[in-house]
Parts: C-alpha cells; structure tokens; sequence
C-alpha cells in the first residue's frame, strides 16, 4: 500500500516482509523482481541494489507499541523489528549508500510507549545516523471514511536541505494543529535538547475535505461474507448498552425522515460490568466513518456493518473489498483470497491516499529541491519525475 501510494513517479528497487501471503499478494499486484520474503534482520546491504536509493520507507510491526498490546515497546520481538531496520540503515550509511528520506509509520502508542523513551530511542538513532527528522500523526479519515490515526516520521540527511515552506517555526505552534497533536507536542518537549535540535515541524496543506462516507463503500452483494439472519441480527443487538441501542434508533429516525439508509459499523468488545465481571458488549457507530480496521487475530478485531433502513435492521461481516476500499485501494486491487488473508492485508497495512498526500506534499519536493542543489553543483542527477527511486526494506 505504501508502493500504491508513492505512485508511478516512483521506481521500487526492493521491498521486503516476513509473512508470505503478503508475498503473494505483493507479486500478484507488482510482480516478483524487487521482493525479498524473509526476516528483515536476515537482510544484509548486498541484497540491496548497488544504486542508491532517495528514499527507504519502513511499516515496522505495531503490536507492541499498540495500546492494545502488552506494552512490550521496541523490546518487544515484533516492534523490535525497529532495530533490525536501523542496523541496515547504519550499514547503507557506513557504506556511502544512505538514502536522502527515511520514512517510518506506526501507531500513535510509539509516542508514549514505556514512558516516552521508545520515542526518544528512534529520534537518537535518526540524529545518530545523520538524519534531521520531524514526525507527524495523520488520521486517515481526512480522506476516507476510517478511523485511523497513524505517526509518520519524515526524516532527511542532514546537509540535504528542504523547502522553507514546508516547515513550520516551532514558535509558531501556540495550540496544536492538524498534523501536531497535543501528543506529539508533549513527546517533542520531552526530548532531551540534543535531539531537539535535530527536529524539524513538519507543515504540508491540508487535503481537501474528504467526499465519501461510510455508506459509499458499502455492498449489497459482498463476495466472501453473507447477510445474517433477522435472528442473527437480534442476537448482536442485544449484545448492546442502552447507549448504542440509542444509536440505533436514532439511526432509524433518520432513515425515515430522509427515506434513505444509515450505514454504520460494530465492533464486539469485552467490557467489564458494574459487577466486576467481563462481558461481550457490541459498540455501534453511525458517524459515516468505519472504526480502525485491525488484522483479525480474533472474532472481536473483525468489523461488521449494520444497514438501517426505516426499521428494518440488517447486518454482516465488513467484506475484503470493502476493507480494501477503506484502505483507498482501488478495486482492481487483486486481494488474497481468502476472507482472513485479505483481512490481515488490509487491516496491517497503510492508508493509500495518506501515502499519496505526504508524497505529493513533503518526499518529492524535498527530493526536487535536493535535486535541483546537486544540479546546480554540476552533479549528474536523475530527475524526479523520470525516476525516482525508492527502496522500502520493511513493510
């Protein structure tokens, strides 16, 4: 999804996972050539192509960062990967080979994990490597309809330069603002001034109101998934609190007075009752925007969809494609296929037009503007929009 995103002005000179029904999907979708399937710490620089690349994009595991996880940080195995990452960042850059940007995504707990200093770790190894650096959190419901806040480090070689208009002072930022969340402003203050120093604020646009809600993606005839029984349905709304049963009859209220559909999405969550015991609850939402789609290690990680329709209440399984559509990927997008592969893709990967945004607005004007200083300095470059080069060692 990442390569997705990046687009056609980009040339992908090597990707890498560990799960082979990624693989697989990845191959079915872009071919085999660059692909490598195996653990990122068996990656060494001479399975990398001898050109350089101007950009090294890496998804690594969020698990441990999560706050759904157990809080194991980048010492956890899956999040650890981090380390497996940098280790082949540092040899690239031992070697003369260090790419210009280095970008990394994961969750918004990267901020906060063992009390700020998993943050702090990333930002010394970046300052370490020589590379200027500025996060941003992105919620990919400015442009499709999920929730989805994720953390995006945008981090440059130092001596390369960026484009003053896409910075922003830090004196400037009184209150925070669309890509500065009072977290990420509260992580930044705990850095030690070291690494302050290094830190650079980020500021492209802001994308154009998103167009699209819930109900837009949604398919009467999924593929992979059926429509539950009216019993079937019954039975998951009486998993519901007073509150989200209050939902739904909203729901239905609206659907009469504008003689349309209400589309919103569930989740089955394990709560704890007055009582002090553990509980299955259904949580509903009709605010247009599907919740943050998960990879289904459980039947709660899975979303379902609920059409109200006067008062007549349906519901089903979100299906693949549907997942993939919230995700911004295109419907040609050839999915696993099987319902839990395609699953576990979509709901592991990252926002396609989130990619395209910070592309579109911080990684090809940098690069432009790196280009055209090495062009200026008689330097024999490549141009942008021919060939940009791009190497994504973790996804």
């Amino acid at each position: 999804m990442a390569r997705a995103g990046l687009g056609p002005r980009w040339t992908c000179l090597f990707a890498n996972d560990f799960d082979a029904r990624k693989g697989v999907a990845y191959r079915l979708n872009w071919g085999a050539r660059e692909l490598h399937t195996k653990d990122i710490a068996e990656i060494k620089t001479s399975d990398l192509p001898a050109d350089p690349a101007q950009l090294a994009w890496a998804s690594f595991p969020c698990q441990d960062l999560s706050l759904a996880g157990a809080g194991a940080g980048l010492k956890g195995e899956r999040s650890g990967t981090f380390y497996a990452f940098w280790a082949l960042m540092e040899s690239l850059i031992a070697e003369g080979r260090a790419p210009d940007i280095i970008v990394l995504e994961n969750v918004g707990g990267a901020l906060t994990s063992h009390g700020g200093r998993d943050f702090t770790i990333i930002c010394d190894r970046l300052n370490a490597g020589g590379y200027s650096y500025g996060a941003l959190i992105v919620d990919a419901a400015l442009f499709v309809p999920q929730s989805r806040p994720r953390l995006f480090f945008v981090c440059v070689r130092k001596g390369l330069g960026a484009p003053q208009g896409l910075i922003m002072s830090r004196g400037l930022m009184a209150a925070p603002s669309i890509w500065h969340p009072a977290n990420l402003q509260k992580a930044y203050c705990g850095l030690p001034e070291r690494l302050k120093g290094s830190w650079i604020w980020w500021s492209p646009p802001a994308p154009p109101r998103r167009n699209s809600i819930l109900a837009d993606l949604i398919e009467e005839e999924p593929l992979g998934v059926r429509w539950r029984s009216e019993a079937e349905t019954v039975q998951l709304l009486s998993l519901m609190s007073a509150v989200n049963l209050q939902k739904v009859e909203m729901a239905k209220a609206e659907s009469r007075r504008a003689g349309h559909r209400v589309a919103g999405c569930v989740y089955k969550r394990t709560r704890v009752d007055p009582g002090g015991a553990k509980i299955q609850r259904a949580e509903v939402r009709f605010d247009d925007i599907a919740g943050c789609l998960r990879t289904p290690a459980g039947g709660s990680s899975r979303q379902s969809i609920i059409i109200v329709e006067a008062d007549n209440v349906r519901s089903r399984l979100m299906s693949a494609r549907e997942t993939a559509r919230l995700m911004g990927l295109p419907d040609d997008y050839i999915l696993p296929g099987t319902y839990n592969e395609a699953y576990h893709l979509t709901g592991d990967g990252v926002v396609v037009p989130v990619v395209r945004h910070l592309a579109e607005h911080l990684l090809e004007p940098i690069l432009e503007a790196i280009l055209e200083a090495k062009t200026s300095s008689a330097s024999p470059v490549a141009h942008l929009n021919k060939a940009s080069k791009g190497l994504t060692p973790a996804t």
